[in-house]
C-alpha cells in the first residue's frame, strides 16, 4: 500500500500476544478469535429455545382448544416440555459425539503421519501455503519454522482446521439443549395456565408471538439478515401454527367428547 513502510506493516510485541491469544488485535476490530465459537453457541441456544416455545405452545393450544380444564393442559404441556427437552439433549449428544469422534480419529491419523512420514508431511504443509498465495521459497520457510515450533499444530491448523483445545463436549452440548428449550418450552405452559380460563388462549397467542418476535430479532442480529424479514417469518409462521393446532384441537375435542 502507498504511504506504509514496511516498518509500519510490522506488529508489535503486544499485538502479537494478543493474536497468539484469540484477543482484538487493534481498537477497531468488532471480535476476537474465538468470537464465532461463542456465536455459534449463542445461536445453538436461541434456536433450542424458540423450539420449545413453538412445540409446547402448539400442544398447550391444542389441548385448550378440546378442553378448559387446566389439569390436562398442563399434563400435555410438561410431557411435551419433557420430551421435547429429552429429545433436543439425546439429538445433539449424538451429533456432537460423532463430531468429536471424528476429530479425534483425524488428530491420531495426522499424529501416525507424522511419525512415519515427517519429510512428506512437511512438503504437505509448503504446498498448503504456496496455495494460499505465498511464494514457494517463503511458503517453506513458514512451514519449517511453524514444524519446528510444533507440527501438529501446524498441520491440524492449515490442513484439518481443528483446534485440539476447542473440541466440542457432547455432554455440554447435551445440558446447553435442553436447558434452552425448556426455557422456551416454560412461557407457553405458564402463560396457558396462569390466565383465567377464557383468556388462557388469547393470552397465550399474544406472549408466544412476542417471544418469538424476538428469538427472530436476536437471530437476524446474529446472523446478519433482515431483522423486519425474519421477524415477520417467524410471527406469521407461527401464528399460522397456533391457529391451526387450536382449530385441530376443537375440532376433534368436540368430535370425540
Amino acid at each position: 500500500m502507498e504511504g506504509v513502510s514496511a516498518d509500519d506493516a510490522m506488529p508489535s510485541d503486544a499485538q502479537v500476544q494478543a493474536a497468539a491469544e484469540g484477543r482484538a488485535t487493534h481498537p477497531r476490530e468488532p471480535h476476537a478469535g474465538g468470537t464465532a465459537g461463542r456465536l455459534n453457541w449463542l445461536r445453538a441456544a436461541v434456536l433450542g429455545a424458540n423450539d420449545g416455545i413453538v412445540s409446547v405452545a402448539g400442544i398447550v393450544i391444542g389441548v385448550a382448544g378440546a378442553t378448559s380444564a387446566r389439569g390436562p393442559i398442563f399434563t400435555a404441556g410438561l410431557a411435551g416440555l419433557v420430551a421435547g427437552a429429552v429429545s433436543m439433549a439425546l439429538g445433539e449428544y449424538v451429533s456432537v459425539s460423532s463430531q468429536r469422534d471424528s476429530e479425534r480419529a483425524e488428530i491420531a491419523q495426522e499424529k501416525r503421519e507424522l511419525a512415519s512420514t515427517p519429510g512428506a508431511e512437511l512438503t504437505e504443509l509448503t504446498a498448503l501455503y504456496e496455495a494460499k498465495g505465498l511464494s514457494a521459497a517463503t511458503a517453506r520457510t513458514v512451514a519449517a519454522e511453524l514444524t519446528a515450533r510444533g507440527a501438529l499444530a501446524a498441520h491440524l491448523d492449515a490442513e484439518l482446521h481443528i483446534d485440539p483445545d476447542d473440541i466440542p463436549s457432547p455432554g455440554q452440548a447435551a445440558a446447553a439443549s435442553a436447558l434452552s428449550f425448556t426455557s422456551g418450552a416454560l412461557l407457553p405452559v405458564l402463560a396457558i395456565l396462569l390466565p383465567p380460563a377464557a383468556a388462557r388462549v388469547p393470552v397465550t397467542f399474544v406472549a408466544v408471538l412476542i417471544a418469538l418476535g424476538l428469538t427472530g430479532s436476536l437471530s437476524a442480529r446474529m446472523g446478519g439478515s433482515n431483522i423486519r424479514r425474519a421477524v415477520l417469518r417467524v410471527v406469521i409462521g407461527g401464528a399460522l401454527g397456533l391457529a391451526f393446532t387450536y382449530g385441530i384441537g376443537h375440532l376433534f375435542g368436540t368430535a370425540i367428547g
